[in-house]
């Protein structure tokens, strides 16, 4: 069983800066991948950037180049710098984990981008 917290989430103006971060009941470097997915309203949730055990990295596109996933398997946490934020970034982040051949999620964060 792992739980997930999610927390840094707020409201910031456009080309702003935000850290998310998911504190993990479980130690960290036994879970093979973790992630972070967002939805907006009116949307299917989606994949914004995973992290496996080894450290490799996978990034949707429309965040490339402006976010960035890493593991502090001292904390047993899974952040996410989001750098360059746009108004379509707006949505509730969730922080998931797989292990032991189950999905577990967090109860998600709001991000709102807006002037």
């Amino acid at each position: 069983q792992v739980q997930l917290v999610e927390s840094g989430g707020g409201l910031v103006q456009p080309g702003g800066t935000l850290r998310l971060s998911c504190a993990a009941s479980a130690r960290i470097f036994s879970i093979n991948t973790m992630a972070w997915y967002r939805q907006a309203p009116g949307k299917e949730r989606e994949m914004v950037a995973v992290i496996s055990s080894a450290g490799t990295t996978t990034y949707n596109d429309p965040v490339k180049g402006r976010f960035t996933i890493s593991r502090d398997n001292a904390k047993n946490a899974v952040l996410l710098q989001m750098n360059g934020l746009k108004p379509e970034d707006t949505a509730v982040y969730y922080c998931y984990a797989y292990f032991a051949g189950r999905n577990y999620w967090g109860q998600g964060t709001q991000v709102t981008v807006s002037s």
